[in-house]
């Protein structure tokens, strides 16, 4: 094995394990505290950094137009959660935190929410380039209708937050709107998984997964889907449920940040794939 394929060897594996750490470094509320968050953050992009460009290294300086679009969605679906990584430490869930934190929150899940669609309209594109178009379509389409929904979602959230932090307490209007905003995250999760779902069967149909690794992410989506269903539009307080909120699956894939867990492994794998020229035979 020469150098270079071992780095990437390593950088595919540390990537795949990063988001089970970006997770757990995020929900550790004590480590909110002076600089830690500052330093872990910086480590922990730093690192996601690193390892992404060693991967795609290859296909990024590559002059080949469907290899450069395929690393350009391959990093534009990791990049939410290295900017997780990097701002998210310690943080934990929104009742947990403050109304500044809780700010920066709803901003950051913007900019995810903006990448994540961007990175599968890219790969879109991709896909179509290289002779699959109905399911790269039908996972374009629900993208198109998920990502402006989170953007209202957070718009809201971040207004909560603001609102919160001016003046101590919520206006009535926002009380009143509850139900729509629940409405508003159900559906953007909802067609996420379905998009996900679409995408990899796309991916499946050309070879740049497996048909064992494609069914795979097509099954998790549509499970997540389907417990969402089960769940149905109110969020739940996690205050009253008999469950801790982390072992209630209705709970846990309507979590915004979620559903953009299956297309981030979508960009591991493109980012490693893009680089290989036997899939553009």
């Amino acid at each position: 094995m020469t150098p270079d394929s071992q780095k990437q060897r390593i950088s595919y594996v540390f990537l795949c394990a990063s988001l089970i750490v970006v997770f757990i470094l995020a929900s550790l509320r004590p480590l909110r505290t002076g600089h830690i968050a500052t330093v872990i953050g910086v480590v922990v992009f730093a690192a996601i950094a690193v390892a992404t460009s060693f991967l795609g290294r290859r296909a990024i300086r590559s002059t080949v137009q469907d290899q450069r679009l395929l690393s350009l969605a391959g990093i534009l679906l990791i990049v939410p959660f290295a900017i997780v990584g990097l701002l998210w430490v310690g943080i934990g869930p929104p009742w947990m935190a403050t109304a500044t934190e809780n700010q920066m929150r709803y901003l950051v899940l913007s900019v995810m929410s903006i990448a994540i669609a961007s990175g599968l309209t890219v790969l879109k594109e991709a896909l179509k380039n290289a002779g699959e178009s109905f399911y790269s379509t039908v996972g374009f389409a629900m993208v198109m209708l998920a990502g402006p929904l989170y953007l209202v979602f957070n718009a809201f959230g971040f207004a909560a937050a603001t609102a919160s932090l001016n003046g101590g307490k919520l206006p009535s209007a926002f009380h009143d709107l509850n139900e729509i905003i629940d409405m508003i995250l159900f559906l953007a999760g909802a067609l996420t998984y379905l998009a996900s779902a679409a995408f990899a069967a796309s991916l499946g149909r050309v070879e740049l997964l497996s048909r064992g690794a494609a069914r795979c992410f097509a099954i998790v989506s549509l499970i997540a889907f389907a417990l969402l269903l089960i769940r149905g539009l109110h969020f739940p307080d996690p205050r009253a449920l008999s469950t801790p909120w982390y072992a209630n699956p209705g709970f846990a894939v309507g979590i915004p940040a979620v559903p953009f867990i299956i297309p981030f492994y979508f960009g591991v794998v493109l980012l490693r794939r893009a680089g290989d020229e036997t899939w553009l035979e």
